[in-house]
């Protein structure tokens, strides 16, 4: 009677376990999100295997440590630094052996961290414990443990053979997110290619940057380009506004018309209406002539409109009769010309605070606000500095005659640490003082202008002493000598010309740390 009620529980066992895979096996195919899956399955341990506080670690992104994943069947100490090194405790050694582990009795074994859950009572401490590799691959990427009540040690086993089934399920699963990531991955990594490939197509031959958000000014440029749409192009002086009015003339049906610019800001109001719309001979004094406006210079073209926050009130009006009404009238003039002609415009001042405070006619610029192009300043480009000096310093050598191979790392390091508040021009001003002052076929830094020393540098350079002067210069040498050879000084004394003991004696005493290059890139 004994031996059938015994096989009777034994069988009933086996049914509930297969019936437990088996719903195991459903719950990983349907559900999406990991941990959501992982919580039930664990739930689903419990309630048909009487397992309790049933553990899923995984291994870090790094490979280093297992770390928590999931849980069920009690409180997690939240507290508690939940991660297992390689060796560490049972959760550890399963790790490194990739061989599952079965513990009797919790309490008589030292080994066992509890740092997961919260076991308090001796019912707690007198259970079993189970923990099983999750392997993919024979690559031991996480484990599976579960407390189970005191049991023979042949119990203990086929338990631990059912979650080693269980972990291989989640390994299979994690195998798939595995793949779904990187595939995931690779398919936006094969856009952002694609989309830097496109971008860089879209970048207008007269303008030098690549970085991102010059490469949305060059997306823009693409967009706005075929078509008729008023643009206006802001930013700070210097940042090249004239260029992209340029670049959108140069990419349009009106390419092969005049493209007409007009400095605003340079004329007073009287000025400015008769270079904008011409004049009749005799409408004022000195109109000795009759003169034909920009409009119609820049008939069946473009029409660049520099500086246009500077317009007076009523030219303002005048504007906006031309881009509402493409009409407009000469100076001195009732007769009314017609104007085919497209308008871009730029500023570098506030015009929705110039319209709130009346300085600006809200309704022009409704106008002329149809299609904004915001230029970045160069101190949130900086991945352009060292592409636009580059460009500059040919320009410059090519001019001058000279020949000017690179820039030191000092310089390189100066530009980089400066703010430019005068932008691409500033930086264009800097390269054209430094290429006159090289003599050596190489920028350094106290070639630069005295507004991108360091106070150090520009305290030296001031005092227009010949030793200082030369001070200066040979730090800037032996520095730029260090990082290209990597922190090797006798290879540096030979780019010099000098001795190993010449370099360590004048780094010493210039105050130039060695170390800072050594295993850095040519």
């Amino acid at each position: 009677m004994y031996m059938t009620t015994e096989l009777e529980h034994h069988l009933q066992r086996h049914e509930n376990e297969l019936d437990v895979l088996a719903t195991v096996s459903q719950l990983m195919a349907t559900e999406t999100g990991q941990q959501q899956m992982l919580a039930q399955v664990l739930g689903k341990l419990e309630q048909a295997l009487a397992m309790r506080r049933i553990t899923v670690m995984l291994l870090s992104p790094d490979g280093q440590e297992l770390i928590f994943e999931a849980a069920h069947g009690s409180a997690v100490d939240e507290s508690a630094e939940i991660r297992y090194r390689n060796g560490e405790g049972i959760i550890g050694s399963v790790l490194k052996t990739g061989q599952p582990e079965i513990v009797p009795r919790i309490s008589q074994e030292p080994r066992f961290q509890n740092r997961i859950h919260r076991r308090h009572s001796e019912e707690s401490q007198e259970a079993g414990f189970l923990c099983v590799p999750i392997v993919l691959e024979s690559e031991v990427v996480g484990t599976l443990s579960a407390d189970v009540g005191a049991q023979e040690e042949r119990d203990l086993e086929e338990q631990a053979r059912v979650l080693e089934i269980v972990a291989s399920l989640i390994a299979f699963d994690v195998r798939a997110r595995r793949l779904s990531r990187m595939e995931r991955q690779m398919l936006e990594d094969e856009n952002r290619r694609l989309r830097d490939a496109l971008e860089e197509r879209f970048r207008p031959d007269n303008i030098i940057g690549n970085s991102r958000s010059m490469r949305g000014v060059y997306q823009k440029i693409h967009q706005v380009a075929t078509s008729d749409t008023t643009v206006l192009i802001r930013g700070e002086s210097g940042t090249g506004k004239e260029l992209v009015a340029s670049a959108i003339h140069y990419s349009s049906k009106r390419a092969s018309k005049p493209f007409v610019r007009l400095n605003c800001a340079a004329l007073n109001e009287s000025l400015l209406e008769s270079e904008l719309f011409g004049h009749e001979k005799g409408a004022f004094t000195g109109a000795l002539n009759e003169r034909v406006g920009r409009i119609a210079e820049a008939e069946g073209g473009t029409l660049f409109l520099d500086e246009i926050g500077d317009f007076s009130p009523t030219i303002q009006v005048k504007l906006l009769r031309v881009l509402q009404e493409r009409e407009y009238e000469r100076v001195g003039s009732n007769r009314t010309a017609k104007a085919d002609v497209r308008i871009l415009a730029a500023t570098n001042k506030d015009l929705e605070e110039a319209v709130t405070a009346g300085e600006f006619r809200q309704d022009l610029y409704y106008r002329v606000n149809v299609f904004p192009v915001i230029l970045p300043p160069l101190r949130e480009r900086k991945d352009d500095i060292l592409l636009l000096a580059d460009y500059f310093v040919d320009k410059y050598a090519k001019k001058m005659e000279k020949t000017v191979s690179r820039i030191s790392t000092p310089a390189i390091n100066m530009m980089f640490s400066y703010h430019w508040p005068g932008n691409v021009r500033e930086l264009e001003n800097c390269i054209e003082h430094a290429v006159l002052l090289s003599n050596s076929g190489v920028i350094h830094g106290h070639n630069l202008p005295p507004t991108l020393q360091m106070p150090r540098q520009q305290e030296i350079a001031s005092t227009g002493k010949l030793l200082d002067s030369v001070a200066l210069l040979e730090r800037d040498m032996i520095t730029d000598a260090l990082k290209s050879t990597r922190g090797n000084m006798a290879a540096a004394a030979r780019q010099l010309g000098v001795t190993a003991r010449i370099i360590r004696y004048k780094a010493k005493s210039l105050g130039i740390d060695c170390s800072q290059f050594c295993g850095r890139p040519k």
